[in-house]
């Protein structure tokens, strides 16, 4: 058996020593030639392969679906489930460790932690997934360069400038520290420096600040490790760093600002939110939510976290906006809600807009105008696109009492037209962000009050799971459809059949829940399916959920709903495979319960 086998390649850092070397005593070597096939589909696998050298070719048909290099390994579910969805085969020369079937199977049954690699345990594989990639995770983040800090500006003033002259060029540019020329020296004085000078020593205002400059500058360059940085500052006892390019002074980089790169300060956003006088406040307070989402994810938060983080601070930011540009009459008799993903407490990154306005009565109609215009404007400055279906306040149709809902409401159940059915989801998902909360409690109970016993209205609406094709094929083959060439869409293929699907069952018991996961919880509570279905439903919808938002993350404006298996590593494509095949189960459940087949 040859000893380079790596005993830390998942999933075989799951074994305990002794398990380890039955492994490497059974180990063999096996060679391959060009196109040479090493499992056939549908074929079972008489052992379980790692790839040394070379690269393996996944297939489905004559079908490429992806590629497997060194260390990844294959065919596990075959192995435990008997047969294999794909055929593999070498792409080139390769030499691959070649574990029999037998030792496998032997450790599978032995080490739970280890079988759950090969089952569709989703949420042991996740929670194995996670401990995998916190090391790697980390590591990244502290390779990180002092350049993608966000640094306070060099700011310079004179030795003989006044200390009152000194706070107001800080407030002037938003910092806490200025550079201080005194002839061929350079400086530094900090606020709290600024703030001992007159309370502790009673110094004037128009004293020079001269005497209070520090001149033990410590300077890092901008392509110096993050590491470099915090270590400098333990070394030194000192909160902040000079930044120098080797012509000048470019920034000063705070701790505080090197803590939040590295764990996410959310705090200091809402802190920035709730202390905003004026609109333009809030624009800095919006890129920054946006900025909290990668910094959250580079510390490997749960994308359920980042979603109920992100949530948190959007509904902030409506609702200061909404207390510092509405109207009395509005402020105490409306309420403003926010609806989709962005009601259910799941949306990431940011999107476009889905807001409505409840009137507890009518309000004038110029004063209404002016708020709906100002609203919409507002939030489109602050980055929130326009909603497509025009769901936002500046609508009048999605700003008004909850009588004139209510008339809106018998229609769409009455009268449904296409819009009717994605109507009622939306408000369905509604949650209460300023104003009063009661005017949205009293109208999802008009709405659900007219959808009681209205099964064939019902019937129609979940029937909008079946709207795009499974992403799941024969063999269970990742399906990439509507010209997406290699593409896996992650929204409709999963996530959308889930919520919606969801979203339906508890429509029909007229659950009070917005999120998700907690409609899950209620279902599972009161019958609907088994509590470890539940869980694997959750879990599915959680796993799509952080693959869509790191693609987003990765691709830089594009279409991160799209994600290419080719792309995943061997591990994340099982899991994709597991999460899909949730959906498809999910799917069927929802269509025998409202008999969609006769549809």
């Amino acid at each position: 058996m040859p000893n380079a086998f790596d005993p830390n390649n998942p999933p075989f850092d799951r074994l305990t020593g002794p398990e380890m070397e039955t492994l490497r005593k059974a180990l063999d070597i096996g060679y391959f030639r060009p196109g040479e096939t090493i499992i056939a589909q549908g074929a079972p696998a008489e052992a379980l392969y790692v790839v040394i050298k070379g690269v393996v070719e996944e297939r489905d048909g004559d079908e490429v679906t992806g590629l497997l290099g060194p260390k990844d390994s294959f065919d596990g579910r075959a192995l435990v489930h008997g047969e294999s969805g794909s055929a593999f085969a070498a792409r080139e020369e390769t030499l691959c460790y070649v574990l029999p079937k037998a030792v496998a199977l032997a450790l599978v049954h032995d080490n739970p932690r280890f079988a759950a690699f090969f089952y569709l345990e989703l949420s042991r594989k996740l929670d194995a997934l996670a401990r995998e990639d916190e090391d790697s995770r980390v590591g990244t983040l502290m390779r990180a360069r002092v350049r993608d800090m966000s640094l306070y500006p060099a700011s310079f003033i004179d030795a003989d400038d006044t200390i009152e002259t000194a706070g107001r060029r800080m407030r002037d540019v938003n910092t806490n520290a200025l550079f201080v020329r005194n002839g061929d020296q350079i400086g530094f004085i900090t606020g709290m420096n600024l703030s001992k000078a007159l309370v502790l020593d009673r110094m004037p205002l128009d004293a020079p600040v001269a005497p209070i400059v520090h001149y033990n500058v410590i300077s890092l360059a901008p392509d110096d490790f993050i590491y470099s940085a915090l270590i400098l500052m333990t070394k030194t006892n000192k909160r902040r760093v000079a930044v120098h390019d080797g012509k000048s002074y470019i920034g000063i980089l705070e701790d505080i600002e090197l803590l939040s790169y590295l764990t996410g300060n959310t705090q200091m956003v809402a802190g920035r939110i709730d202390r905003a006088v004026a609109v333009p406040e809030l624009i800095t307070a919006a890129r920054e939510i946006g900025e909290q989402v990668r910094m959250l994810r580079r510390q490997a938060v749960k994308v359920e976290a980042v979603a109920e983080i992100v949530s948190d601070l959007n509904r902030r930011l409506f609702a200061k906006l909404f207390d510092l540009i509405a109207p009395r009459a509005l402020r105490t008799g409306a309420c403003l809600v926010v609806m989709g993903s962005e009601g259910r407490g799941e949306q990431t990154v940011r999107t476009d807009q889905d807001n409505a306005l409840i009137l507890a009565a009518p309000v004038e109609e110029a004063v209404l105008d002016k708020f709906r215009h100002d609203f919409t404007a507002a939030l489109e400055s602050f980055g929130f696109a326009p909603c497509p279906g025009n769901v936002m306040v500046r609508n009048p149709a999605w700003s008004q009492t909850v009588d004139a809902y209510t008339t809106m409401f018998h229609h769409w159940v009455a009268m449904p037209d296409e819009h009717s059915h994605m109507n009622v989801a939306i408000l369905y998902d509604a949650v209460a962000v300023a104003g009063d909360a009661k005017l949205l409690a009293r109208t999802k109970a008009e709405l659900m009050e007219t959808v009681r016993g209205r099964s064939a209205f019902m019937v129609h609406f979940a029937r909008a799971i079946d709207a795009f094709p499974m992403a799941l094929g024969f063999f269970n083959k990742l399906v990439a459809r509507d010209g997406q060439g290699d593409a896996v869409d992650l929204k409709k293929g999963g996530i959308f059949p889930i919520v919606h699907g969801v979203r339906s069952l508890a429509l029909e018991r007229g659950l009070t829940e917005t999120n998700t996961a907690a409609r899950i919880q209620r279902l599972v509570e009161i019958g609907t399916f088994k509590a470890d279905f539940g869980r694997e439903l959750t879990q599915s919808l959680y796993f799509l959920m952080t693959l869509r938002l790191d693609a987003k993350l990765t691709a830089a404006g594009t279409s991160g709903a799209l994600v290419r298996p080719a792309d995943l590593s061997s591990t994340q494509r099982d899991l994709l495979r597991d999460a899909f095949q949730v959906v498809k189960q999910f799917r069927e459940i929802v269509r025998r319960h409202f008999n969609l087949g006769a549809f």
